[in-house]
């Protein structure tokens, strides 16, 4: 990585913007942004973080579509509940597993893909960049004055 003294005081001003705004009592959440750069987010601009695998669903319409197959294997399941009853017998009690396991995925994938559009919806709305998928920023390598490790003579 290339020490770039400017980069490093506009993280230092973002970051200082983003402690001023917590103290007043604010719901922010310190992320770079898709460019690398620091930006301090109102919580209602952040949708989902992506994870840490090698996948990654990072947009509201990706979740929308793990939605949308979950809940198609929701539907399998109750197929596969209801069917012995068709033909006379006992209901398949083992496809309970599968039902109650696409239900809560189908209502948690659905959740996170609300909150996202959400979220992306009022980034639009207020210009915001879109976030990074690298989750949050460690604060303790951000406080003013201090000796950054990958940025050697930083300390003022």
């Amino acid at each position: 990585m290339v020490y770039d003294r400017e980069r490093m005081r506009r993280e230092d001003a973002v970051y200082a913007e983003h402690k001023k705004a917590v103290a007043a009592g604010e719901k922010r959440v310190l992320r770079t942004t898709n460019t690398g750069e620091l930006h301090s987010y109102p919580a209602d601009e952040i949708g989902f973080t992506p994870g840490s695998g090698q996948a990654q669903v990072s947009t509201w319409w990706g979740m929308g579509i793990i939605t949308v197959f979950s809940g198609l294997v929701l539907i399998a399941g109750l197929w596969l509940f209801q069917r012995p009853l068709w033909e006379g017998g006992l209901p398949d009690w083992g496809a309970l597993w599968l039902i109650g396991f696409a239900g809560f995925v189908t209502l948690y994938t659905f959740n996170l893909a609300r909150d996202e559009y959400r979220a992306t919806q009022l980034r639009k709305r207020r210009d915001s960049p879109k976030p990074g998928t690298r989750g949050r920023v460690d604060i303790n390598l951000l406080e003013l004055g201090q000796e950054r490790p990958d940025r050697p003579g930083t300390s003022r």
